[in-house]
């Protein structure tokens, strides 16, 4: 869950993607997004294929490694903890560097390092340690890429089309993420262990490529070495603004609560998904892939909620869903039921970060962004870890089952929560601040 600039008093679009002169994002959507987004959307789907691939094999090989679901959650710990201890510094290097030659880099990188780990398992070199280790430096490198990714949208589309943009971005990242990547990773881990790996270098490399071809239309703002301030005083900045922003800060936090429910579901899904439901590692990608029917459906329906009820109250129906689909999974083990549920979940989850990333992309200073949305993140993200280790360890006391139970009942604590903001105007508030 994520998954960021007001032009200044007059800006036109407001929260939700809906502009102050009564227009809607639908005039934006029938446009075309240009030439400079197809390769943005092309490079950020091939790499979530990649992803999609690895992040399935990943827990597969962890089950064949061990049988204790805490030391199975460690990989998802391993991948998210970097969220955590470097959110901060990734965001204010988003405001120093060229974003497009940066990503890249690291995913030249990432590449290399997948490509290093897939050897390791066809010469059967792989051990927990090492996958502790490779997930890690790759969690790191994509702690500053999915910064500098949100960053860069508002510089290859126009403003008001920012919510049609980012509703595509995501829903086919998570489409290819969580849809077409477990099946293949399933499928190729059957194969070969090692093969869902290579697949996913290669994919890396593509999107590399791709990035080193972007032109955006507005150059990135950078202040020289002589004007810069300090690492620090750059730190300090972005807080005191985020901590200063009523609306930001409190969904901040609530992007905390829901990471921590939601990324402790799926790292002990594989456990789950063979202890409770009895499926194999094909059946396990089948269901991961589930989750992509829910994120299909988001991309078409997330600018249309938002213009049917506002903002506010479509983040309530989205922590609303996620508590119904945890509180099935709990009481369920219906292949077919919990299937439908994580379908419902990953619906919920794209259309909050195409509310709320569009939010930040039109309020947050573009000069700011790198550093207040590390702030951000470090909220929301930081939850991450906690949430696979609280897992983990749930999952080994009182069973998988009890951590979707768990779940439900937290995230219907948030939507209560939610429901208050709504009724206080919350992105009423941020508009009157914005202006």
């Amino acid at each position: 869950m994520t998954c960021d600039s007001p032009r200044g008093p007059d800006t036109k679009t407001v929260s939700g993607g809906v502009s102050a002169s009564g227009a809607t994002v639908g005039v934006a959507a029938s446009r075309r997004l240009g030439r400079e987004f197809g390769k943005l959307w092309t490079a950020s789907s091939t790499s979530a294929i990649g992803d999609g691939i690895s992040l399935t094999a990943a827990p597969l090989i962890a089950s064949t490694l061990t049988d204790d679901p805490r030391l199975i959650a460690g990989v998802t710990m391993a991948l998210t903890l970097p969220y955590a201890l470097f959110g901060i510094p990734a965001g204010v290097l988003a405001d120093r560097v060229d974003l497009r030659r940066s990503m890249a880099r690291i995913d030249f990188f990432r590449g290399t390092m997948v490509l290093v780990f897939a050897l390791s398992v066809a010469f059967d070199w792989a051990s927990l340690g090492v996958m502790y280790g490779c997930f890690f430096l790759i969690g790191t490198c994509e702690t500053f890429f999915r910064n500098a990714s949100q960053i860069l949208v508002p510089s290859v589309v126009a403003e008001e089309q920012l919510v049609d943009a980012n509703g595509r971005l995501l829903g086919a990242q998570t489409a290819a993420n969580q849809f077409v990547g477990p099946l293949v990773g399933s499928a190729l881990f059957v194969l070969a262990p090692a093969v869902p790996f290579g697949l996913d270098a290669v994919t890396f490399f593509v999107s590399a490529v791709l990035l080193t071809r972007l032109r955006t239309t507005t150059p990135h703002d950078h202040v020289t070495p002589a004007k810069r301030p300090g690492l620090l005083a750059d730190m300090t900045t972005g807080a005191r603004w985020l901590m200063r922003h009523r609306l930001l800060r409190n969904l901040s936090l609530t992007a905390g609560a829901i990471n921590l429910v939601y990324t402790g579901s799926l790292a002990v899904l594989v456990v789950y998904a063979h202890k409770v439901l009895g499926l194999g590692d094909l059946g396990y990608g089948v269901l991961l892939a589930c989750q992509a029917i829910g994120a299909v459906a988001a991309a078409k329906l997330s600018p249309l909620l938002v213009r049917r009820i506002g903002g506010e109250w479509t983040l309530v129906c989205v922590v609303t869903t996620m508590a119904v689909g945890d509180a099935v999974i709990w009481q369920t083990s219906t292949v077919w039921v919990v299937g439908c549920a994580l379908a419902l979940g990953a619906c919920a989850s794209i259309t909050w970060d195409v509310v709320v990333v569009v939010l930040r992309q039109t309020v947050i200073p573009k000069p700011l962004q790198g550093r207040v949305n590390s702030i951000y993140r470090l909220f929301a993200w930081g939850a991450m870890p906690v949430g696979a280790g609280l897992a983990g360890v749930v999952s080994k006391g009182l069973g998988a089952t009890a951590v979707y139970g768990l779940g439900a009942a937290v995230m219907a604590v948030v939507a209560v929560r939610l429901v208050l903001g709504a009724r206080r105007h919350w992105f009423a508030d941020a508009q009157a601040q914005q202006s």
